[in-house]
């Protein structure tokens, strides 16, 4: 059986740690990675895109000193883009340069390490090393790639017909994330700890303004959150990501607004917004809506 080498001594060490990379996590979300990391248990992220899912895998790697391995899911993908494929053109010329062995003296040689290609799952298994794997919006896989990943999570290990088990020594954290396009089955979901993030409140959201946008003053700050925030119920195709909040916000500032000399409010005319507004909103219906909502025009 794999190892399971906790990384965090409790919940407030995870939130300090992942502070410091400038992942501001809630009770909830350090709560989770916690027990994802003390009990070895896959943790399921649900929610929005572009609330933080996959920047949370990030901030865990940095925060553990450990390597991120990231196995981005699309329709389509298979066991040897998730899990792993032979060189094949390598073992034609080695079969070839054999000359006259038969093939089951071949065999042996050609099915081994040097002419196996692991790809993200395998990879992540078979490293000693601190590893976070994190399985990137799992919903857009096939469903047939649920069945793989229920067996390799299930016990850390992997079968490779020609060669064997390949079981981890040491078990990685693992992170699936979703954005809940499509059901996933109750069978991946019981092997996983679950967790759903939605977008920040106004005071969380302005925190990470604070941490990530240097120079930004308080007016300005809360404005930008107050905008976002109306934003995000509209109807619209995509609603704005913290990540686009934070660009926005650079945007601002490069442009020259900011707060007043009180501080008190910011310096931030409607013709402004309406010409930035491009940086959040990427489709042009939502640009229509929001500059009629926001009476910009």
């Amino acid at each position: 059986m794999s190892a399971i080498v906790p990384s965090f001594s409790g919940v407030p060490e995870v939130v300090s740690r992942l502070r410091q990379t400038g992942y501001l996590a809630d009770d909830a979300t350090a709560t989770s990675a916690f027990l994802a990391d003390r009990l070895g248990k896959p943790l399921l992220v649900e929610g929005p895109a572009g609330v933080g899912k996959t920047e949370l895998a990030r901030a865990l790697a940095t925060a553990t000193g450990a390597e991120l391995i990231r196995l981005q899911c699309y329709e389509g993908i298979d066991e040897a883009r998730a899990l792993y494929e032979w060189n094949h053109a390598k073992q034609i010329l080695a079969i070839q340069a054999t000359g006259t062995r038969s093939w089951d003296e071949a065999k042996s040689d050609i099915f081994s390490d040097e002419f196996l290609l692991p790809r993200p799952l395998l990879r992540a298994i078979s490293r000693d090393e601190p590893t976070v794997l994190l399985i990137d919006e799992v919903d857009k896989a096939d469903v047939d790639m649920e069945g793989l990943l229920l067996e390799v999570l299930s016990d850390f290990a992997v079968t490779i017909p020609e060669m064997g088990t390949v079981a981890a020594t040491r078990r990685p954290i693992v992170l699936l994330t979703s954005n809940a396009t499509r059901e996933l089955s109750e069978a991946l979901k019981r092997r996983c700890l679950y967790l759903y993030i939605d977008f920040p409140d106004a005071h969380r959201e302005r925190e990470i303004l604070s941490s990530r946008v240097p120079g930004l003053g308080d007016a300005l700050s809360a404005e930008i959150v107050r905008i976002i925030g109306v934003l995000r119920t509209l109807d619209i195709r995509k609603k704005p990501s913290v990540a686009e909040t934070i660009d926005w916000a650079n945007t601002l500032l490069a442009l020259g607004a900011g707060d007043d000399v009180s501080g008190r409010r910011a310096t931030l005319d409607d013709g402004l917004i309406a010409r930035t507004l491009g940086v959040v909103l990427k489709h042009r219906p939502d640009l229509k809506t929001a500059i009629k909502e926001l009476k910009l025009g």
